[in-house]
């Protein structure tokens, strides 16, 4: 069943022509399959779209709509627009000019910008917090150096073609109940070029491009987080008809540490601490990406607090100073206690005050409860 052509496109039935229009435009930069190449349902979802504008826009065929539904289209003899193609659609209600200067091309024989390329790269941690250099390799396509991009064999030129007479367009006119439904679309002949090889270069057999591979050293820059992207501009395939290149996308994978976990500028460790050194304190090493670090356990160091170690984390992707580490004290309580090791621990908590415990119910309040 058809949807409601108002809920179609987001519009209240008292919605006036002209925010119609403003909700279609809205609606087909969102769902138009150049941009949202992820649903494979983007053009049928742009052909409806299309087709409840079509109808809302003019006032009969809404009229119509509003007083007998989807039925009373057809009794009115509204065209189905399964019948006609994606872009005569929107040529037909819109002209080309929709969406900017070819931003979707439409084979409109244009400048049609590359295609992007994505490369995965897998650094470590350190080297996340450093910056790196890195070689990667992809392939994409270049001009074909034989033909310098023409297409032509050598001595040979491009030739006009007799189809559309160097246009690139073939128009086919069709007469449908609101009118003449102009069709415009590339020529079938030369692909929209205007031009056609008769004599095609042997290397590229008369693409002007080829497929090739290349190699190119990378900069990743310091504070770059897993999962992030490097735009190169223009290292991509080359456009068609003069368009740019696309460009090439460096998509950062950064692999776990061993002992530090990153929380956006910071790193986090958790310290194994045993539970003499939390009552009396201890000096230990700790690690951090530049070597380990000397940390001061003070003596009733609780389980879970947290020492604080300034500019020791990782440095800001926009070069503004360095994040923290910061060291979680794991506080471990023995098990498996010897009969002498347990009466020493009894023998302890016997020793001990509610003042030993002031501060909370830490380790110590644990240890007697545990033995008494």
């Amino acid at each position: 069943m058809k949807r409601d052509y108002y809920e179609v496109l987001g519009v209240p039935r008292s919605a006036q022509e002209n925010d119609i229009k403003k909700a279609f435009r809205k609606l087909a930069r969102q769902i138009h399959p150049d941009v949202n190449t992820q649903d494979p349902d983007a053009e049928a979802k742009f052909k409806e779209a299309a087709e409840a504008y079509e109808v809302l826009s003019n006032p009969e065929t809404r009229a119509t709509y509003d007083r007998y539904g989807h039925d009373g289209l057809k009794r009115g003899g509204f065209q189905d627009f399964s019948q006609f193609s994606f872009e005569d659609i929107i040529r037909s209600f819109f002209g080309d000019s929709l969406f900017g200067n070819g931003m979707f091309g439409f084979g409109q024989g244009g400048p049609v910008k590359g295609r992007d390329v994505s490369v995965p790269v897998e650094i470590e941690l350190g080297e996340a917090a450093t910056g790196v250099r890195r070689e990667v390799e992809y392939d994409a396509v270049d001009y074909c150096e034989a033909c310098e991009g023409s297409g032509v064999a050598p001595g040979t030129s491009r030739e006009t073609c007799p189809a559309c007479g160097g246009s690139g367009q073939q128009r086919k006119v069709q007469n449908t109940p609101f009118g003449q439904f102009v069709q415009q679309r590339p020529c079938r002949d030369c692909a929209g070029a205007g031009s056609i090889v008769k004599a095609p270069c042997p290397e590229c057999h008369g693409r002007g491009a080829v497929m090739k591979h290349h190699k190119l050293a990378v900069d990743i820059p310091a504070g770059i987080a897993d999962g992030q992207s490097i735009r190169l501009l223009e290292k991509g395939s080359v456009g068609e008809m003069g368009g740019r290149p696309g460009d090439l996308y460096i998509h950062v994978a950064v692999r776990p540490h061993e002992q530090l976990v990153r929380d956006g500028n910071d790193l986090i460790y958790h310290l194994p601490l045993t539970a003499v050194d939390a009552a009396v304190g201890a000096h230990l090493k700790v690690p951090s990406l530049s070597g380990d670090e000397e940390l001061e356990i003070k003596p009733g160091t609780q389980p879970g607090e947290v020492k604080v170690l300034k500019g020791k984390g990782m440095p800001s992707l926009r070069g503004r100073g360095k994040g923290s580490l910061k060291v979680i004290m794991d506080v471990i309580i023995p098990h498996d206690l010897s009969a002498q090791q347990k009466k020493l621990l009894r023998e302890f908590a016997k020793t001990t005050t509610d003042k030993n415990y002031a501060r909370d119910e830490g380790l110590f309040e644990k240890i007697r409860a545990a033995f008494r």
